[in-house]
């Protein structure tokens, strides 16, 4: 028996999507929290050692090469490499009561682009007097924000609004940031709350809306698009597939943890920086600000090959 749960544990790691998404969406479920699935080895370990069973001992040897091959690659030190650009991602809450303060710990790296979510029309004079003075530039729909220090232009809502939530529920945009390595579509989102219930996992809205800014990004015209945003869900889950498969995974798949959510005792990340003919590449955390969620951070180098690229005369 135990070395039988071994193996399903090895599977599962290596095959999250035997699971279906049919009953509960249990699947999105287990990728959500895919790394966590390795409690499950040193639980074995300690049955197999008191029943002392060579076979289980033997046979927790492959969820434990599994998760290694998966994982383990983010434990190891990262070295940040060359970069053009770093960008910030926070979903700041709603009930942030310092807006100012968390305005200026985004700053201390002295990022580039930086992405907000939960702004409310009390906290957002905060927030724009806070960043003005290292980022002019700056464009808000709803209730997300990007500021930038570059030129923006293009500014427009992205309509990502299930048919389920009411009307004026508004969480996404895109706007051009125009830097002096060419033009690159910059999108802000936030994708619906799931919730955990006795039914499973309750994603349809946010799967609905990941369709949505899947469109959005596969009719995107510049080449170069650069996605910050609270997206509810790790890369893993199938429940972004719409999102993730227009954008460069290789960049973000395989970097460090940087869990983000709950900001108390972070167990994933949900807040994601992703790019499109770009590397994605030292993702981490800050500090903790006055929200529920850790800033994440990542830099982000362009592709030179890229039809937005400026020509050389």
């Amino acid at each position: 028996m135990l070395a039988t749960l071994a193996v399903l544990t090895a599977v599962l790691l290596a095959f999250p999507s035997v699971v279906p998404n049919t009953v509960g969406r249990l699947g999105s479920l287990l990728e959500t929290f895919l790394p966590w699935l390795g409690l499950a080895v040193p639980l074995l370990l300690v049955l197999a050692l008191l029943r002392r069973s060579a076979t289980a001992l033997v046979a927790l040897l492959l969820p434990v090469a599994v998760w290694g091959q998966a994982f383990g690659g983010r434990l190891l030190p990262e070295d940040p490499g060359a970069h053009d650009l770093t960008a910030v991602q926070h979903n700041v809450s709603d009930v942030n009561t310092d807006p100012a303060g968390t305005a200026a710990a985004l700053i201390v790296g002295a990022p580039d682009l930086v992405a907000l979510e939960e702004l409310t029309l009390a906290a957002l004079p905060a927030y724009e007097k806070a960043l003005a003075g290292d980022y002019p530039h700056h464009a808000v729909e709803g209730t997300v924000g990007l500021w930038s220090r570059y030129p923006l232009s293009d500014v427009r809502r992205v309509d990502i609004r299930p048919a389920s939530i009411e009307e004026g529920w508004s969480r996404g945009l895109r706007s051009t940031a125009r830097t002096p390595w060419g033009d690159i579509a910059v999108y802000v989102a936030h994708l619906p709350s799931v919730r955990l219930g006795w039914s499973g996992l309750g994603s349809g809205p946010r799967d609905e809306s990941a369709g949505l800014l899947g469109a959005a990004l596969a009719a995107e015209e510049l080449d170069r698009v650069i996605l910050l945003g609270d997206l509810n869900s790790t890369l893993d889950d199938r429940g972004l597939d719409p999102v993730t498969s227009r954008m460069d995974r290789m960049g973000s798949a395989g970097q460090a943890f940087a869990f983000s959510w709950p900001a108390s005792f972070p167990v994933s990340r949900i807040d994601q920086v992703l790019a499109r003919s770009a590397t994605v590449s030292h993702v981490r955390t800050l500090p903790a600000t006055g929200s529920d969620h850790l800033p994440v951070a990542a830099d982000i180098r362009l592709d030179r090959d890229s039809d937005d690229a400026p020509r050389t005369p």
